[in-house]
């Protein structure tokens, strides 16, 4: 009777293990993460945490992760995000989660900031998150796929990731290397026609229509005046999503009808397999093209 149970538990082992798809299933138990420095800018030295499975072998695909904070705070490596990079790292991807200087540390992001200064902020950023990356890359320890490398990013770190996607100056950059997909969580970008036929990639986007300071349609940063020095007109999830449809890329735009600025931080955690299916299905393995539009109400 002992010998059956024991075979029988072995069995339905070999068969669970069978039905799990390596970057979609949680594989691996032991995960590795380790703290890099990769830069020194004015006397600030600028760090990532990598993460990768113990047991995952050959050259992975990899997760870059750019918190946000409004350029000002924010870290790396809090609670949600370890948590994030865990999960990640136990389905076969590497994760990387990377510090930037923070320009706009004490000075803030409001109307009374300049629209020079925002951009500044958000080009410091996507020039910090591009040396961390090609460190990655180059770095034979981390084993990295560089034709297999998705951007993600919150709040601040959406729009420097989206900046970083689709302005060419930082494609010819990484060596031609084109990223293979990008996630936005409450980000915009500045000009939308940035993205053409020839930089567009798979893109993902979680965004409140309520977001009080990064529009999910068209419109100023912060909302602010025509008159005040912070006026940048800014392009959300809204006509990235648009633009991506009129090129016949794909993409999912996951809308929040009334959700606030909060949602730069929620999908991570509630949405985690709707980010996993779209890096699986739209990103790695694209049988068919996908333009996926979905709308929650929270009111």
């Amino acid at each position: 009777m002992r010998l059956y149970l024991l075979f029988s538990i072995i069995i339905l082992t070999i068969n669970f293990s069978i039905g799990q798809e390596l970057y979609y299933d949680s594989i691996y138990k032991k995960i590795d993460k380790n703290t890099y420095e990769y830069t020194t800018i004015t006397n600030e030295t600028l760090e990532f945490d990598f993460y990768r499975a113990k047991d995952a072998k050959g050259k992975l695909p990899l997760v870059i992760y750019v918190h946000g904070g409004g350029f000002s705070m924010g870290e790396r490596d809090n609670r949600g995000i370890i948590y994030f990079g865990k999960r990640l790292a136990a389905r076969g991807y590497a994760f990387a989660s990377v510090s930037y200087r923070l320009t706009m540390k004490d000075i803030g992001l409001g109307c009374d900031v300049t629209a020079d200064q925002k951009r500044g902020a958000i080009d410091n950023a996507a020039q910090d998150v591009l040396q961390a990356i090609k460190r990655i890359v180059k770095d034979a320890q981390f084993e990295i796929d560089p034709d297999k490398i998705i951007l993600i990013g919150s709040s601040a770190g959406a729009e420097t990731v989206l900046q970083l996607a689709f302005r060419t100056k930082y494609m010819d950059s990484l060596d031609n290397h084109k990223f293979a997909g990008v996630i936005s969580m409450a980000g915009a970008m500045i000009d939308v026609n940035d993205i053409d036929f020839e930089n567009a990639i798979p893109t993902q986007l979680f965004h409140g229509t309520g977001d009080a300071y990064v529009p999910y349609h068209v419109a100023p940063h912060h909302y602010c005046g025509g008159d005040d020095p912070g006026f940048l007109m800014l392009y959300g999830a809204g006509p990235i999503a648009q633009r991506l449809k009129g090129l016949g890329t794909a993409y999912f735009l996951y809308s929040i009808v009334g959700g606030s600025h909060e949602w730069s931080g929620k999908p991570t955690k509630f949405c985690f397999i709707e980010i996993v299916d779209f890096i699986y299905n739209d990103v790695l393995y694209p049988n068919i093209l996908r333009q996926t539009e979905r709308t929650i109400s929270i009111k």
